[in-house]
């Protein structure tokens, strides 16, 4: 029974962190929330606050036999590009947070639809090899963003999981839902699949 616990322990997601700067350094910030400290690797945009400031951030977790390791975006979108990105031969998280700091999640989608692969090379640990991987295995999913300039995607996000509903299943109807919509219109179309 316990090793079944362990398990289920193990599963858990950490999909957004919101609380107190602690402490920051070039590549990491040390946010509180209820009391605990979370080093988490973020983008230059994210170290822009300052020690003390509140900060917002939707998070992956990724768990090695060297231990777990958080990386932080600064919005939902951007957790998306990053989770499509370490699907592709040859990019981790690190690399994957590296071209998130070098360009827009717009700018860089751009970049794969005109497969301008040069935006990619430039960044340290990018090869052409890679920037050509990133290209050809991103190209066919990049519908499946919600795309920055259509608004909405975000706050329905987050009214979703201020409901209390799983941010597994919250990120799978974001993406099902018209974007082009109001924020409130996509929030009720979300609440009717979620509640199938």
């Amino acid at each position: 029974m316990v090793a079944k616990n362990q398990h289920c322990y193990n599963e858990v997601m950490i999909a957004f962190l919101s609380g107190q700067i602690l402490e920051k350094t070039q590549q990491f910030l040390i946010v509180v929330q209820g009391g605990v400290g979370y080093k988490v690797f973020v983008t230059p945009k994210s170290l822009e606050a300052a020690v003390g400031d509140q900060v917002k951030l939707y998070t992956y977790l990724k768990s090695s036999d060297d231990g777990q390791t958080l990386f932080g975006l600064p919005d939902f979108a951007s957790l998306q590009f990053f989770e499509l990105l370490i699907t592709v031969t040859g990019v981790g998280p690190k690399v994957a947070l590296a071209i998130l700091s070098a360009s827009s999640v717009d700018m860089l989608s751009e970049a794969i639809a005109n497969q301008d692969s040069a935006i990619f090379t430039r960044i340290s640990g990018v090869g052409n090899k890679t920037a050509e991987h990133i290209i050809i295995e991103l190209k066919s999913k990049m519908a499946t963003l919600p795309m920055t300039e259509a608004g909405g995607s975000t706050d329905v996000f987050d009214g979703l999981i201020g409901l209390g509903y799983n941010s597994r299943e919250v990120r799978e109807v974001v993406q099902k839902i018209d974007r082009s919509k109001p924020t409130e219109q996509q929030l009720k179309e979300a609440l009717k699949l979620l509640g199938k």
